[in-house]
């Protein structure tokens, strides 16, 4: 078990390498600033999941003898404002401290400072801690790959009118980073998508500094039907990388994130417009209009890939993935179940439909908490 107290890194330290590390600093350039080695700075992190302890916040605390005195005071008609004077108390501290005691008619000196005492108690239980058919809930979507943001959506959903059936997705971090909380298991933080156990600050995306491509359709040209994500059909598509030069298609329907997941041979443009033909032919003709990509070369062909199939292609600005956000967002998710320097050439697209279809009963933040799945299936049109 890590201790606290071990690194012996003094309070101002400790401060300093909370700053620093929720501004996005390494390991090695918070070593450097506080002139220490790694495994003190990684000790304590680990102690916290790389969550940064709250500030302390020091309540105004009354004294037993205070307390008697307010009895007292209104016992016999007093005003708040007249024993916060005489005690050379502000009145809102008198006042708050009556009211969460019993009121006027109810406060009693001993159990006002009886349950004070145990108010002070700290650490407190979250409500994971008390509550073991929430624990369980919560337990059993994070074992599915459901983010902890999508597990405390559902619980709102699934128990509207019962607070101790809904907790925040904060909090259920905590409880995975910080193993010291003891309430969830620490095997949990597997099902998480980056498997992390430590939290990081955010940081700026690679750019794609693929080539060009000839004659293509600017993103900025899309019409405004696809922008506002209105009308179903339109998809953003892209290849995921794996080693040995194996590849996925991934498409994400933009109405209603829809992800399909299509095995390709390799990134040769031949096989993979060959791939998103046979793909886009098996949908409705209503939902599959449009695609945007990158511009990576496996789209040089894009002419007679929208002449054979009537969808349209749009291209992102060069270095600028951030404009098919969708896509760039599901292909992180990805990553839990193919991650980076993974051999992609051996999944079956069998294999690729159940991960796709586990990733579209996930049910989704921008979408109400309501499944992709659930969403594309009720635009397909009866005539279809």
């Amino acid at each position: 078990m890590i201790k606290e107290g071990r690194p012996g890194l003094t309070e101002e330290q400790k401060a300093d390498m909370w700053r620093r590390w929720r501004a996005g600093y390494g390991i090695g350039e918070i070593c450097q600033a506080l002139k220490r080695n790694s495994s003190a700075l990684y000790q304590q992190l680990a102690i916290r999941g790389g969550i940064a302890p709250p500030g302390r916040i020091r309540a105004v605390v009354l004294k037993m003898a205070e307390r008697e005195e307010i009895s007292r005071g209104l016992g016999s008609g007093e005003s708040v404002r007249s024993i916060a004077r005489r005690l050379s108390r502000a009145p809102s501290t008198v006042s708050r401290e009556v009211a969460r005691h019993g009121g006027r008619a109810r406060y009693r000196a001993n159990h006002a400072n009886y349950e004070a005492s145990l108010s002070a108690l700290r650490p407190k239980p979250c409500r994971l801690a008390l509550n073991g058919r929430l624990r369980k809930a919560v337990a059993s979507k994070l074992a599915l790959e459901w983010s902890p943001e999508q597990v405390s959506g559902w619980l709102k959903i699934r128990y509207p009118g019962d607070e101790n059936m809904q907790i925040s997705h904060e909090t259920i971090y905590k409880s995975l980073f910080i193993q010291a909380r003891g309430v969830l298991k620490k095997e949990l933080i597997k099902h998480l998508r980056t498997r992390r156990r430590f939290r990081y600050a955010r940081k700026s995306a690679s750019e794609d500094r693929r080539g060009k491509i000839a004659d293509t359709i600017s993103i900025r040209e899309r019409p405004a039907e696809i922008e506002d994500r209105a009308i179903p059909g339109h998809w953003e598509g892209d290849l995921l990388c794996g080693t040995k030069s194996s590849q996925i298609i991934t498409l994400v329907e933009r109405h209603s994130r829809y992800t399909s997941l299509i095995k390709v041979a390799d990134h040769k443009t031949e096989n993979v417009l060959a791939a998103l033909k046979r793909h886009v032919r098996k949908l409705p003709k209503s939902l599959c209009r449009s695609v945007t990509w990158d511009h990576g070369k496996e789209m040089s062909q894009h002419a007679s890939f929208s002449v054979a199939t009537d969808v349209k292609v749009y291209f992102c600005d060069p270095s600028s993935p951030w404009q098919r956000g969708t896509n760039e967002n599901t292909n992180g998710l990805l990553r839990q179940y193919f991650p980076k320097g993974a051999d992609l050439s051996g999944f079956t697209q069998s294999q690729l439909d159940k991960v796709a279809l586990r990733l579209n009963q996930r049910p989704r933040k921008t979408l109400g908490f309501q499944t992709p799945a659930d969403k594309f299936r009720a635009c397909v049109a009866p005539s279809d």
